[in-house]
């Protein structure tokens, strides 16, 4: 497998990661440099560790997985979205205010965004592949998108304001949605 295929695995996989930092950015939820780091660095963390467990787990456990990721991924990114979308539409000060960027909140995102990643290593398993390799520039490359979406997500927030919280819940919706549409119908 050549640097250019591996480019393109790795932009493909880094779509996802790429849309829900820019949809947290534009929500406000990346106001400080920690917020930033921390989005970036563990969408590419995650990025980098799922197509090793793939690789690691082999040819077994792929019917597995396939049977439900899509689900998971779903329903995670369903979960986080409302959750998004409700706080959007509170007009008080104390709406509900989870940063994306910790805790279970960013463990769910960053396994929801990387399940296909998973499913790759278990692919670059089955063609012999030296999963090290395309690992770290999956990882670099989702770093890197991660922090450039979070750049236009913020730009977005300072125009739009609170409304980019529903609009940004309402990506996540689709982006789950999407995940769905392409299990089914693709």
């Amino acid at each position: 497998m050549g640097i250019v295929d591996v480019i393109v695995i790795a932009v493909g996989l880094a779509m996802d990661a790429a849309a829900v930092c820019r949809a947290a950015a534009a929500s406000g939820f990346a106001k400080d440099g920690r917020a930033v780091f921390r989005l970036a660095f563990h969408f590419g963390l995650f990025q980098f560790i799922m197509p090793v467990i793939g690789w690691f787990l082999g040819v077994g456990f792929v019917s597995y997985i396939k049977a439900f990721d899509h689900w998971v991924a779903f329903g995670l990114l369903l979960f986080v979205g409302g959750r998004m979308i409700f706080s959007g539409m509170d007009s008080s000060d104390n709406a509900i205010k989870k940063d994306p960027s910790r805790g279970m909140t960013m463990v769910m995102l960053s396994i929801a965004t990387s399940i296909d990643a998973l499913a790759i290593g278990l692919t670059l398993a089955m063609l012999g592949v030296n999963i090290w390799y395309p690992s770290v520039i999956i990882g670099v490359i989702t770093g890197g998108m991660s922090l450039l979406a979070i750049g236009i997500g913020k730009r977005l927030g300072v125009l739009f304001g609170k409304r980019m919280e529903i609009v940004g819940g309402l990506i996540l919706i689709f982006i789950g949605s999407r995940i769905l549409f392409f299990e089914f119908f693709v």
